[in-house]
This record gives structure tokens, C-alpha cells and sequence, in this order.
């Protein structure tokens, strides 16, 4: 949530190559009612946000109303100690002020998503496939699979939800963004690389298709 459409949009497209999926909202209302609409692995969060009297405290406080878990990392301009107990006592989990490096934003990012209580276990296994989320590596059968980030996000979420069929939308949603008005077949290209990469002549191809649903990787029994 960033009030400056420019950095939102700066912060919006380095999330995004890294493989994660974005919703930007640019007032303190807008923030709200997309958290209360949706789930969220993080928040991002702008301090001076415009729409309530308290901005992105406000905001701040309406989230840990609705869900205690959620990591917030809070950015702000202001760097006085006053500004960063009160953004903490908000409910903030994290603190970064403006201007801040890319890279810190997104290590800090990593870091509070590994924190997080209900984040997913640190490695996820499913039909021969390993993937490590806390450095976005695959491997199957002994072997390294070199995934872009969003090849990496689809099998992800795939492996996540493993044994549940995953519909196209519920891809989109999550390795792209609400925003996202590409072509049509996007995903299905991607499971195509997918396959591709992990799958070796003579292996079974571990993402199954159900026509009309979506996609499956079979959980380990």
C-alpha cells in the first residue's frame, strides 16, 4: 500500500520479476477493504498513506484486528525513534525508511515471510520434486532445475497444494497479479516449460492436466 504512484509502481514490478504477486492500493481505504477482501502472505506499508486521519497506522490497526499473523513491513519518510515505536506498537513487524535500497526491500521481505507463523514448511517435497522456498531452488532426482521466477512461482503454489486441483485463475492470482492483462494462455505456457524442465526422457511428468479444472501435482502418499 503506497500512496507515491511511483515508487507503488517500482515496488509493485521488482516484487513481480521476483516471482511475487502484487496488489497495490494507493489510499488508506482502498488498503483496507483489499485485506479485508483477500489473503495475504505480506503487507508493504506506507506510512503517510492518504484517506484516514491516522493513515497507514489506521491501516496498520484494522489488519491486526482481522488477522494477528500477517507480516507488515511498515516505509516511511519519517526516522525519528518516536515514528518507529509507534509504527511498531501499531502492529508493524518490520520498519524501513525512505529512501531504501531495492534490495534491502527485498531481503527484508524474504526475512519477515520466513518469520511468519504461518508460513509453510522450508521445504516442500511432492513426487520426486524438491523445492527449497528460502532460496527458490528445485531439484529432482538429484538434479538442479533452473526456474525463471515465475516458472519457479507456479510450481510453488502448485507444490504448496499439492493432491488439489489449481485452477488457471488461482495461478494467475498468485504468480502474477490482480492487475494482469496478458494473453490469455499464459499459464498454460508455463506448465509447458514446467514440464519441460522437470521431466527427462523415460520420467512420469509430474503435473497432471484436468481438463476444464486446472492443474495437480499429487500429494506423497
Amino acid at each position: 500500500m503506497e500512496d507515491d504512484v511511483a515508487i507503488g509502481d517500482v515496488i509493485r514490478r521488482t516484487l513481480a520479476e521476483t516471482g511475487y504477486a502484487v496488489t497495490v492500493a494507493v489510499t488508506a481505504p482502498a488498503g483496507i477493504e483489499a485485506f479485508e477482501i483477500d489473503t495475504y502472505d505480506l503487507v508493504i506499508l506506507d506510512l503517510m498513506l492518504p484517506g484516514l486521519p491516522d493513515g497507514g497506522m489506521g491501516v496498520c490497526r484494522r489488519i491486526r484486528e482481522i488477522n494477528h499473523d500477517t507480516p507488515v513491513l511498515m516505509l516511511t519518510a519519517l526516522d525519528s525513534m518516536r515514528s518507529k515505536v509507534a509504527g511498531l506498537d501499531a502492529g508493524a513487524d518490520d520498519y524501513l525508511v525512505k529512501p531504501f535500497h531495492l534490495v534491502e526491500l527485498l531481503a527484508r521481505t524474504r526475512a519477515l515471510l520466513r518469520r511468519a507463523p504461518r508460513a509453510q514448511p522450508p521445504v516442500l517435497t511432492a513426487q520426486g520434486v524438491t523445492l527449497i522456498p528460502s532460496t527458490q531452488t528445485a531439484t529432482r532426482a538429484g538434479r538442479t532445475i533452473d526456474l525463471t521466477p515465475k516458472e519457479y512461482a507456479v510450481l510453488e503454489y502448485l507444490m504448496r497444494n499439492a493432491g488439489t486441483i489449481i485452477s488457471s485463475t488461482e495461478l494467475i492470482d498468485h504468480a502474477w497479479d490482480s492487475n494482469y492483462e496478458g494473453f490469455s494462455n499464459v499459464v498454460q505456457t508455463y506448465i509447458r516449460y514446467l514440464r519441460q524442465k522437470l521431466t527427462l526422457p523415460g520420467e512420469p511428468d509430474i503435473i497432471q492436466t484436468r481438463r476444464g479444472a486446472g492443474y495437480l501435482i499429487a500429494a506423497d502418499r
